[in-house]
C-alpha cells in the first residue's frame, strides 16, 4: 500500500475535518492507499516517536460537521525559520525544510497534502523544491489566497460574522449608539467588506483603504439628527487610519514572530470620543475574534472542503506534484502551488462589491 501524510497548518478553520475526511474516503475506495496525519502541523515529525496517527473509517466517520480539526493545527514553527534557543537565550531562525522533507520520506511516505493558507502553502512549494511530492489545499477564513475564486471557511467565517453584526444593529437602533464591530482580515478585507453588504452597515474599514478620521466623522454626523439615529461600522483587525498603523501586540513568547492584531475598534472608538465635531452619543466596540473560526461549518464550505479533498487525493493519485487545488469558476481544477503564493488577494479598490456597496451608501473613510 502507497501511504499518504496529511497536515494541517496556520490557524484552524470550519471545513478542516471535511477536508481530511474526504481525502480518507477517496483514498480508502482506491483500495492504493494508506491516508496518516501528521499532529499539529508539520511539528509531529519532530516527537520521538513522531506523532503521526493512521486514519480509518472510525477516526473520520461523520467528523465533516465539527470545527477545528482531528488533527490539530499549529502556526508557531515555521521550518523555513523555525525559532532555536541559543545558548545565551537568543533565538536564531534556521530552515528545516531540507531535514522535514528527509524525515517524511524515511517514514515511508509516498506524497504530502498540506492544508493551510499562503504560509503554508509557501511551505509546501519549499518542500516540493526539495525533492518532496506535495499536494496543497487552500485553506484560510481570510480568503486571501490567490489563484483560488473561493477557500473553504470564508462563507461560514461571514455568516458567523453578519449574525453577530445583525444583533448589533438592533441594540444600535434602540439605543442612538454608534456600534462598532471588529472582524478578521489581517492584511486582506474581504470578511468585512461582505458582512458590511449583507448586514446593511454605514461604514466599512479595510486594511486595503485606510481610512480618514474626519470622513467617518461627518459620515456619523449624517446619520443623526438632534442625538436620533444610529451607525453600524464593520471594520477588520488589519484596518489603519491615513498615516497610521496597525493595532497589535508582540507575542507573548520569542519563538513566535506572529503581530498579534485585535483591538482596532477600541483604537477607533477612543478617536470618535474624542474627536471634537462627533455628535454627543454613545460609541460601542465588539470584537469578534476567534468566534469566526469557530463551531459548525455551514453545508456549502463542508461541500467545497469535501470536494477538495477528493481532489487533493486524485492529484497524488495521477502524480501531479507541485500543485494547489483550486475552486474556478464554479469547477474544482489545480494551479502550480508556485503561482498560488506569488500574489496576495487583496481586495481592489475596483472590485465589484466594493462598487456595490459604495452605491446602497457604505462608505470607506476614503
Amino acid at each position: 500500500m502507497k501511504k499518504i501524510l496529511v497536515s494541517t497548518g496556520g490557524g484552524d478553520c470550519p471545513g478542516l475535518n471535511a477536508v481530511i475526511r474526504g481525502i480518507f474516503k477517496a483514498a480508502r475506495k482506491s483500495k492504493e492507499w494508506e491516508v496518516w496525519g501528521c499532529m499539529e502541523a508539520l511539528n509531529g515529525l519532530d516527537a520521538d516517536p513522531p506523532e503521526i496517527v493512521k486514519l480509518t473509517q472510525k477516526r473520520t466517520a461523520g467528523i465533516h460537521v465539527k470545527g477545528g480539526t482531528i488533527l490539530k493545527t499549529s502556526n508557531t514553527a515555521n521550518p523555513l525559520a523555525y525559532p532555536v534557543v541559543q545558548k545565551d537565550g537568543s533565538i536564531k531562525r534556521v530552515n528545516r525544510i531540507p531535514e522535514l522533507a528527509k524525515k517524511v520520506k524515511k517514514l515511508g511516505f509516498d506524497a504530502l497534502i498540506n492544508i493551510g493558507g499562503d504560509g503554508s502553502q509557501t511551505i509546501s512549494q519549499a518542500l516540493y523544491e526539495n525533492g518532496l511530492n506535495v499536494v496543497g489545499v487552500p485553506k484560510t477564513i481570510d480568503n486571501d489566497l490567490s489563484a483560488t475564486d473561493l477557500t473553504f471557511g470564508f462563507t461560514t467565517a461571514v455568516q458567523i460574522a453578519s449574525d453577530c453584526f445583525d444583533k448589533l444593529v438592533t441594540t444600535a437602533e434602540s439605543h442612538h449608539r454608534v456600534m462598532i464591530m471588529e472582524v478578521m482580515g489581517r492584511d486582506a478585507g474581504w470578511i468585512a467588506l461582505h458582512t458590511a453588504v449583507a448586514g446593511g452597515a454605514e461604514i466599512c474599514l479595510m486594511p486595503e483603504i485606510p481610512y480618514d478620521i474626519d470622513k467617518i466623522v461627518k459620515r456619523i454626523r449624517k446619520r443623526f439628527n438632534k442625538r436620533k439615529g444610529f451607525v453600524n461600522i464593520v471594520i477588520a483587525e488589519g484596518a489603519k487610519p491615513l498615516g497610521g498603523k496597525v493595532v497589535g501586540r508582540a507575542a507573548a513568547t520569542a519563538k513566535d514572530e506572529h503581530l498579534k492584531l485585535g483591538g482596532v475598534c477600541n483604537a477607533l472608538r477612543y478617536e470618535l470620543e474624542q474627536h471634537p465635531d462627533m455628535p454627543k452619543v454613545q460609541v460601542r466596540s465588539t470584537i469578534l475574534g476567534h468566534i469566526q473560526r469557530g463551531g459548525t461549518p455551514m453545508a456549502f464550505d463542508r461541500i467545497l472542503a469535501t470536494s477538495m479533498g477528493v481532489k487533493a487525493f486524485e492529484l497524488v493519485a495521477a502524480g501531479d506534484f507541485g500543485k494547489m487545488v483550486s475552486f474556478q469558476s464554479n469547477e474544482l481544477t489545480s494551479v502550480p502551488i508556485k503561482e498560488a503564493i506569488a500574489e496576495y488577494n487583496f481586495v481592489s479598490k475596483d472590485h465589484y462589491l466594493v462598487h456595490v456597496a459604495r452605491s446602497i451608501g457604505i462608505a470607506f473613510g476614503d
